[in-house]
């Protein structure tokens, strides 16, 4: 196993010592909740169900035999367990790059703590390497890419893609995420634009880094 690989099965791996007994846990989608997922299988009788954040975790939680219910019938979760395509130490993140990034968004919003678990990798001091996913209502793609060309960045349209809410990405570079809060903002306030990957205005809680050999808690 690639060390990459092995580091996002230890933080996936120490998530589960935050789930306590009878939570409902949302959970997120992407290669590092895969493992979560099978963590969370060898502990499934502790738990009352979870709510997925995509098609694909939804799926892979009914392989595991994990319980999938529905957000507007558990009320507020205890625990969101997801990666990151980006996180910086103060527990801003990029996320997106499977195109889950709304439900993601309105699940963190719904918890009371989001367990962020990343390889070392994906810390860095500021946002921005990674393209920045917006998901867009169809019919505004090329009005949501004019205005973003506006604030400096360069969109491209993410290629035979569509959201599991039937709408389309537009993969975002060059934008400057030094004030991430003021630009998730304003991306969201752009008419058609759903939401977008920045997750600052309601950042991680915590962070689990993976290392080869340890966890590392922020």
């Amino acid at each position: 196993m690639r060390n990459m690989e092995q580091q996002k099965r230890n933080a996936a791996e120490a998530a589960i010592n935050y789930i306590q007994f009878g939570d409902v846990v949302g959970v997120g989608t992407g290669s590092t909740v895969r493992y979560f997922i099978e963590s969370l299988a060898q502990v499934k009788g502790r738990i009352d169900g979870a709510v997925a954040s995509s098609v694909a975790t939804e799926n892979l939680l009914k392989k595991h035999g994990i319980p999938v219910l529905d957000l507007n019938r558990t009320g507020k979760l205890p625990l969101y367990v997801d990666g990151a395509d980006e996180a910086t130490l103060n527990k801003h993140l990029i996320k997106g790059g499977g195109g889950a990034l709304t439900r993601e968004k309105i699940i963190a919003a719904a918890s009371e703590k989001f367990c962020c678990i990343v390889d070392r990798s994906k810390i860095v001091d500021v946002l921005g390497e990674f393209p920045l996913p917006v998901e867009v209502i169809p019919m505004a793609q090329s009005f949501v890419s004019r205005e973003i060309i506006g604030m400096a960045g360069l969109p491209e349209l993410r290629a035979n893609f569509a959201t599991d809410n039937g709408n389309i990405i537009v993969d975002v570079r060059n934008l400057d995420l030094v004030n991430a809060v003021e630009v998730e903002d304003r991306l969201n306030s752009i008419p058609g634009v759903v939401t977008n990957g920045i997750f600052a205005r309601r950042p991680a809680d915590f962070l689990l880094i993976g290392d080869d050999n340890k966890v590392e808690i922020v």
